[in-house]
């Protein structure tokens, strides 16, 4: 490898959001043959596929420094400068400070740079135009999580839940629409908790409610994962009838059996996550519902699993994130009964197909309705609801073209310019 630093990155759209920071600092700091993975500690597998990738990426670039960094990093660093494989290994919050790779473009940087995320009391509020394409760009609005979900590592290498003030939001996003950006994405951990840490305790429907005000020109707004329980009334209302709000939100179920989410020690129970849909879906007809859920908790039996399964069609879920359960050192949840790896994989597997049917019916629901398509790459774009969308013509990435929707195929739909 020659050039500027390598990237990859495992896990959320959070960490996708950081390696552009990443790669804006590196890039400034002058670094040269540098490998940089962003490693991710939601799952165990997460974890071994970060180490995977560590020892693939010294085998193909052999002179190169190689930088970990991410979740894993930042909740077991030992484990990774231990690796003969690893040069440096930097925490959440230092990956994103300009001293840390100007040190390193120095070579003056130790072989760990990781500091205690809990003592954390500021949110990073780094600028990023887009990730990797001009289509949308991210705005980072939250990181870390006051919550102790069971089966989750990820406050630990997150921190506690700190808010990007109002305003600084709404600076970048107004910025990112004079850059010619027509869609944003409003990113972080646990979204529904922004504010809590501000003065005034503002909710998430009160920065939503700012950006669409004082951003007029703004054509599409998204938010990133949230937790139904905890969307405040104002937030639920600009869902139902703010036409700039896309109709498609992500949800953090987990799983759709009461004594299980009370294992997970989640703060929703089924019917409060069906009543959210139905309420939504009542203010908001075309609205899309995506949601992860896990597959094989402790304990699950069947009936349990089922009562999941059954989940997708009561809420009427399309877009599917299935985690099949691994353990993850530390937590409460890897102490608990364990389920065998073929009753996981097979429940794992019974959901995604349950996804994939609701995916189907979604898109057969599509054809021949009218859509705002925003183009990500050329001929390739998606709706409203998020669906990809093939789009045949000369449209450049970014722009929002008006189209029908003629067809589907291989879980995409077709369309025409209109």
């Amino acid at each position: 490898m020659s050039g500027g630093p390598d990237f990859t990155t495992f896990g959320c759209r959070l960490n996708a959001y950081e390696t552009e920071v990443m790669r804006k600092l590196s890039q400034d700091a002058g670094l040269g043959d540098t490998v940089v993975i962003n490693t991710c500690a939601v799952t165990g597998e997460a974890v071994r596929q970060a180490r995977q990738q560590i020892r693939r990426s010294r085998r193909a670039n052999p002179d190169a420094r190689l930088v970990v960094t991410g979740c894993a990093a930042q909740t077991d660093p030992e484990a990774f400068v231990a690796m003969p494989e690893v040069d440096v290994v930097l925490g959440n919050a230092e990956k994103l400070q300009p001293e840390a790779w100007n040190a390193l473009g120095r070579g003056e940087t130790t072989s760990m740079a990781v500091g205690d995320i809990m003592a954390e009391t500021r949110a990073p509020a780094p600028l990023v135009d887009g990730l990797g394409t001009r289509a949308r760009a991210y705005v980072q609005v939250q990181t870390g999580c006051d919550h102790r979900c069971t089966f989750c590592i990820i406050p630990f290498g997150r921190g506690n839940s700190r808010s990007v003030p109002r305003d600084r939001v709404v600076e970048q996003v107004a910025r990112l629409v004079d850059r010619g950006f027509n869609e944003v994405v409003l990113t972080g951990v646990d979204m529904t908790s922004w504010g809590a840490d501000l003065e005034s305790s503002p909710k998430l429907g009160d920065l939503v409610e700012a950006v669409l005000r004082k951003v007029p020109v703004l054509r599409r707004l998204r938010i990133s994962s949230i937790d139904s329980i905890e969307a405040d009334p104002l937030l639920v209302e600009l869902i139902g009838g703010e036409a700039r709000f896309m109709p498609h939100l992500h949800l953090s179920l987990q799983h759709g059996d009461d004594m299980i989410l009370k294992r997970m020690k989640r703060r929703h129970l089924r019917d409060d996550a069906i009543g959210f849909c139905e309420t939504v879906r009542a203010q908001r007809p075309d609205v899309v519902f995506g949601a992860d859920i896990i597959a094989g908790f402790p304990t699950e039996t069947e009936a349990m699993f089922e009562n999941s399964l059954r989940l997708v069609e009561e809420c009427g879920l399309t877009w599917l994130h299935v985690f099949p359960f691994s353990p993850r050192q530390g937590t409460p949840a890897a102490r608990m009964p364990q389920l065998d790896g073929p009753t996981i994989r097979t429940r794992a597997a019974r959901l995604r197909e349950a996804g994939a049917a609701r995916v189907e019916a979604h898109l057969s629901e599509m054809q021949g309705r009218q859509a705002q398509i925003l183009i990500e790459k050329p001929g390739l774009g998606r709706t409203e609801g998020f669906a990809l969308t093939r789009l045949p013509g000369d449209h450049p990435p970014g722009g929002i073209v008006a189209a029908r929707i003629t067809g589907q195929a291989d879980g995409q739909l077709t369309a025409e310019a209109a």
